[in-house]
Formats: structure tokens, sequence, C-alpha cells
């Protein structure tokens, strides 16, 4: 027979318990290569989308190549790959494209993102990435030890305008680079210009009506609603 607190100790584990399941922690995937997460390369689905995958290289915010990116490549889970390429055909008969920057993100990547804000002597991208604030102001709404990148179904990216013929693109004024941190890259944020926030806007309204939800501190932020697999995320490396 259990006693009373016996009973009691059980109630109170079964409430942690619950807590720890409702406070959104996710589960890190087994899988050890793409296609045993069922990745696909967004190429597969729209061959001509326009990439410069920036953590592959050397030009963002850490200033070198980020960790578990071995090749310039945008990887996502098959459905939002998918409603990515409708958005790409949509935008060309305005005679605009998408160009990614960002796309699934390997667990490893975010925890070489959480070293590097911890590290304050390397101030090397400050001007360029976050030159209104503190480098110690990083940690918490820009970068979090666990991102929706890591789930598959999240892209980071721009609009583009083309020609005629949908050829010479090139990406529409957006108020600020890619990987901005400030209050001036928030997508309603009203430091931007009339013609930055039509752009922005312009983006959006492309990307909801293929199911795609932005973050608010983040113009090039999407994430596909609703995410085919909300509580994992993955660290296969992107090869």
């Amino acid at each position: 027979m259990i006693d009373r607190y016996c009973l009691a100790c059980l109630v109170a584990l079964a409430m942690l318990a619950s807590r720890a399941y409702a406070d959104g922690t996710p589960t890190l995937s087994p899988a050890t290569t793409a296609k045993q997460a069922g990745l696909v390369d967004i190429r597969q689905f729209a061959p001509d989308m326009a990439e410069d995958i920036k953590y592959a290289g050397s030009d963002n915010f850490v200033g070198t190549p980020v960790d578990g990116y071995l090749a310039p490549k945008c990887l996502l889970l098959k459905p939002a790959a998918e409603a990515l390429a409708r958005v790409e055909r949509d935008l060309h008969a305005q005679h605009q494209q998408l160009k990614v920057f960002d796309c699934y993100r390997p667990a490893r990547a975010v925890k070489h993102f959480v070293r590097w804000a911890g590290d304050l002597d390397d101030q090397r991208t400050k001007a360029t990435h976050y030159p209104l604030l503190d480098k110690r102001a990083l940690l918490g709404d820009y970068i979090a030890p666990v991102s929706g990148h890591s789930r598959g179904a999240t892209v980071d990216l721009t609009l583009m305008q083309c020609d005629a013929a949908n050829a010479h693109c090139q990406p529409l004024d957006m108020g600020t680079d890619f990987d901005y941190f400030g209050t001036l890259a928030n997508t309603d944020s009203p430091g931007a210009t009339a013609a930055q926030h039509a752009n922005r806007e312009a983006l959006k309204r492309a990307m909801e009506r293929e199911g795609f939800r932005n973050y608010a501190m983040e113009w090039w932020h999407y994430t596909l609603n609703p995410e085919p697999t909300p509580d994992t995320i993955y660290d296969v490396p992107v090869q």
C-alpha cells in the first residue's frame, strides 16, 4: 500500500513530468543523415532557387563557417520544401524570385552560435551585424539555445525583382541585411521606409499564401504552419 507521503511524491513527480512535456523541450532525432531525417534539397523542387547560404562560409555574424555546414545547401523537410517551391512558382508570374540564406540548421550550429555569443572578446562582426547592441544582449531573442530552424521547416530568405524574362534578378531593399540584430530588422519596424515596408509586406504575403508565418523580430524568418515535426530537432550535417 502506498502511504500518503509516497502518494504526494508521485503526484509531485507527475506534475513535474507534465511541466517538462508542456515546456516545449524538443526531442533530438537519432537520425545521422539527411535521408534518415526526411530532409530534402530545395533544388529537387525548385531547381533555380537562388541561394546564398551564409553559414557555410564566413559572411555571417560569427565570421567563420559554422559547425554542421559542410556544403552551401538548403535542406528542408519535404512538406516545407514543397510549400517553398510553390511560393517560388507563384512569384515567377510577377517576375520575382526568392533568395534563401538559411534553411534547416543543425543543432550543433546553434551551439556554435551560443559559444560565439558568450565570447565577448570577439567583436569582429559588430559593425555589420549588431552595431547598436552590446553583444551580451544577443542571447535570448536573437540567439537561443534551441532554434526552430533545427526542426526543418524554417527558412531565412529575401525577395528579388527580375526583368521581364525572369532574369537579372536583384534583391529588393528590405532596410537591413540578413542577420542584422536590432529593432530595424523587425518586420513592422517604424524605422523602415515606406518602400522597405512595402517590400517586406510583398514577401510576407507571398509566404503566407503557402502557409508560412513570419517571426516578427526578423523580416527574413518564416516557418511553415503547421510544422511537420514540431517537437523534434535534428543534428545531421548539411552536406
